[in-house]
């Protein structure tokens, strides 16, 4: 065990120590460089402006602090190392505009700590992610609207329990992952609306004694209100947990649907085929395509799941206050499930984009199906007025016969049909063969369920046709976010470069 001398002899006897900057600092420097300076950029801007407004600071010592901040080299900081003389990059940032203004520079910390700006700027940088993560996603929604249309009327079985249930559209299915899809948008955008109040005015925890204005301040960087109770302001995370319960949950739902296609790639199900940029060969076995974008998005899906769920762990049975167990340490494991979440967002919607589906194949086998079954039973209530538990029983015995017999579903014959009803009822059905034909053809199955979110070929088009719509409306809520975000920047550069007199 080393001594108190040798530890300090390792690691010198001032701040920082080398493991702590190798394990803590130096990563915390490269994040905040990398995903931080912008937003923190901008509240040195919208301050300014702020404390000018206010009458906080003479127009001389606003345009004094202006110059410096224009004159930042923002991109030099970006490729700037950690070397320990400053304790983050706050203080980097500080320090090089206080050489540029002098100790004027020092009252653009007035009424601020780096309690609000961070978590403002935390704020800042997870409304960006979950915008382009949204986007990503209204992406892939029209391209899975786009694939249903196409696919309204092609037929396949739906299974429940891995089993074989009965016919339904490909459509159908789609248009489930559809509404999936939408709940996880409506989420993730309900996620934003939460993230997207600022914390700046709350100081240290308690506000200021200075006459700012929070209000002002939440307006330049484009939030839609105040964080109000300034202890809540620098103290609730729960920010964070609902963009990080709402893509674990967004993970987890896409994870299912890749798990089927990828199920649907086998020789065996033969219900798709990925196109060549998204296959692999086998070093060895020339007969293989392997989808292997599918398989690299579940896994990576999972790893979305696994970031996430480090967010609710590092907040659980911690203080409710300012900690750095909700701050540089965590906030990556957010950006990084968000980040994985819109790539597979894209990458599935390219796969779906260019998915080629065996039509023929997917009806021959409903038609040799039992799946059908259900409505030969509903046809026996309507042709014959018997109960559905009658019906029921004597479409299982026939069934059963056919199985024992080894033919399909569309080889049922009436004679074995009126067999089965003999048994049940000790009589025959006025059930005719054109009648059975129909109640055991997959496309009349199909056709007649047309009940609201049934997977009738007119009521797929007319929810298609819905769904556009509430596309369309999501789509121009995200450009006005993203609109109004730039302008608010753009805002602070304009008038940093007035008051700099560039």
């Amino acid at each position: 065990m080393k001594g108190k001398e040798q530890i300090f002899q390792q690691e010198g006897e001032r701040f920082p120590g080398k493991t702590y900057t190798e394990a803590v600092l130096a990563p915390a420097f490269n994040e905040a460089k990398v995903h931080l300076l912008g937003p923190m950029m901008a509240i040195n801007k919208a301050h300014l402006i702020m404390l000018r407004e206010t009458e906080l600071l003479h127009e001389n010592e606003a345009q004094a602090i202006a110059r410096a901040i224009h004159s930042l080299d923002v991109e030099a900081l970006r490729q700037a190392v950690y070397t320990g003389q400053f304790e983050d990059l706050f203080f980097q940032v500080e320090d090089e505009l206080l050489k540029a203004a002098g100790d004027i520079a020092g009252n653009l910390h007035l009424a601020r700590s780096r309690n609000d700006m961070g978590v403002t700027i935390y704020r800042m940088v997870l409304r960006e992610k979950l915008l382009v993560a949204l986007n990503s996603a209204l992406l892939l929604k029209e391209q899975l609207l786009a694939f249903a249309e196409e696919h309204a009327e092609t037929v396949m079985i739906g299974y429940t329990h891995t089993q074989q249930a009965q016919p339904t559209t490909m459509a159908h299915y789609i248009i489930a992952v559809v509404d999936s899809l939408s709940r996880d948008i409506e989420r993730l955008t309900n996620a934003y609306r939460t993230c997207n109040h600022s914390s700046m005015g709350a100081a240290a925890l308690t506000t200021s004694g200075f006459a700012i204005s929070r209000e002002r301040m939440a307006e330049l960087l484009a939030f839609d209100g105040l964080v109000e109770n300034s202890y809540d302001a620098i103290g609730g995370a729960d920010y964070l947990g609902e963009a990080a319960s709402a893509t674990q949950l967004a993970a987890i739902n896409l994870g299912r649907t890749v798990q089927d296609f990828l199920t649907w790639c086998t020789a065996e199900f033969a219900v798709v085929k990925v196109a060549s940029p998204y296959v692999q060969i086998s070093s060895i076995m020339p007969q293989k395509r392997n989808p292997v974008s599918f398989e690299h998005m579940r896994s990576l899906l999972s790893s979305a799941v696994g970031n996430a769920g480090t967010v609710l762990t590092m907040m659980h049975n911690t203080p409710f206050g300012d900690i750095v167990d909700t701050e540089d340490d965590m906030q990556p494991y957010v950006w990084r499930s968000l980040s994985v979440l819109e790539q597979m967002y894209r990458l599935l919607a390219c796969v779906i984009g260019t998915l080629e589906v065996n039509r023929e194949g997917l009806l021959e086998r409903a038609k040799g199906s039992f799946a059908t079954v259900t409505e030969l039973a509903d046809t026996l209530v309507r042709t014959d007025g018997l109960s559905f538990r009658n019906a029921h029983h004597i479409v299982s015995h026939v069934v059963k016969a056919s199985v024992a017999q080894g033919i399909s579903a569309n080889q049922i014959s009436l004679a074995m049909v009126n067999d089965a009803a003999q048994a049940v009822l000790g009589h025959d059905l006025k059930l005719t063969e054109a009648q059975l034909s129909q109640a055991l053809d997959p496309v009349h199955f199909v056709a007649i369920r047309s009940l609201p979110g049934g997977p009738s070929a007119k009521e797929m088009n007319r929810m298609i046709a819905v769904r556009k719509q509430k596309l369309a409306s999501e789509r121009t809520d995200w450009e006005e976010r993203v609109s109004t975000n730039a302008a608010a920047l753009r805002l602070l550069d304009d008038t940093m470069a007035e008051w700099s007199g560039a």
